[in-house]
């Protein structure tokens, strides 16, 4: 009996002791986070939530919806927001102009050249006379990279060689396939969908940059913040990159993850969901060195060239700081 009791005794201390400690352990941090409503950086986000990483690296997900990338831009300078999902071209852009907005990498997933069986197009030196359907518009860094491709390959100017309409990505789909266009520039999730229509892809951008001697795939975007806010909530930004790569191993591997998630990426069909998810996984960001902002600074270099002034302002060097020193991977 008295051993009974003592065991009672120890046991009810030691619940004593736990609660304590939780009663002192700080909060979860709130992480304003600006996703585009409908775009892929929300499914990592679901998976995090679904795998409760954000709450076990001492965080919150506050997610506010933006109708695209410049609203999230808008917000960020405004202060409503604590990161959104933007590209280095931009993050240095600001820096350059006196912000201290600072980025951590985030995908590689790039987009492609793109055609329909029958197309005149097989090659990129193909372009010369055909009719190019491209998302974005005339500074975009998928179009850039295929002009500075496009001049290495052929000595040829692409904005004189060949007739480019520029267009919102679905567009650019349905141009495509109804042959209003010979080939497509477009990002690489409405390619996964152009790909289950038919579609080939040419080259993607990632192997244009290979062969313009880019030394790896750049981390075109990531994850963009303020020094300031990383200064003053140094543990809370790296719990939101800690859980975000987390993340991202996970998508890497587990199927029935993607199963969970698939809600948020609107693939009703299965053929388009496995297009999607295996193209989101050859993006995956794996690491953060100084290797991959060495492969960031040559791409700025050709974006520099050939987007000038429009692109990157009357400082064509990627600014200091442009790639947040307070975290690898």
């Amino acid at each position: 009996m008295r051993t009974w009791i003592k065991s009672v005794t120890f046991a009810t201390a030691m619940a004593g002791v736990w609660m304590g400690l939780s009663a002192f352990s700080p909060p979860a941090k709130d992480i304003r986070l600006a996703l585009q409503e409908g775009g892929t950086a929300a499914w990592e986000a679901a998976a995090m939530q679904e795998l409760d990483l954000d709450e076990k690296n001492g965080i919150k997900l506050d997610i506010r919806g933006v109708a695209d990338s410049k609203a999230g831009q808008v917000a960020l300078q405004a202060g409503e927001v604590d990161v959104i999902l933007s590209d280095f071209v931009w993050t240095s852009l600001q820096r350059n102009q006196g912000a201290d907005f600072t980025i951590v990498p985030h995908s590689l997933a790039v987009g492609g050249l793109m055609a329909m069986p029958g197309s005149k197009v097989k090659s990129v030196a193909d372009l010369k006379g055909a009719t190019l359907a491209a998302a974005g518009g005339p500074v975009d860094k998928s179009y850039l990279i295929l002009q500075a491709y496009y001049a290495a390959k052929t000595g040829g100017d692409l904005t004189k060689d060949t007739s480019t309409d520029f267009g919102a990505p679905p567009l650019v789909n349905e141009a495509l396939a109804g042959g209003q266009a010979d080939a497509s520039l477009n990002f690489w999730h409405f390619n996964a969908r152009a790909s289950v229509a038919g579609a080939a892809q040419i080259i993607s951008v990632q192997d244009m940059l290979k062969d313009l001697g880019v030394s790896k795939t750049p981390p075109l975007l990531g994850w963009v913040f303020s020094d300031k806010f990383a200064a003053e909530n140094g543990e809370a930004i790296k719990g939101y990159l800690d859980a975000s790569f987390q993340t991202k191993e996970a998508l890497l591997t587990d199927d029935a993850l993607w199963d969970k998630i698939r809600p948020a990426m609107k693939a009703d069909d299965d053929a388009l969901f496995i297009a999607l998810r295996d193209a989101y996984r050859a993006g995956i960001v794996t690491s953060y060195t100084d290797a991959d902002i060495q492969a960031a600074t040559e791409a700025y270099a050709l974006l520099a060239k050939f987007g000038g002034a429009d692109l990157t302002g009357d400082k064509p060097d990627l600014a200091a700081g442009t790639f947040w020193a307070g975290y690898r991977k």
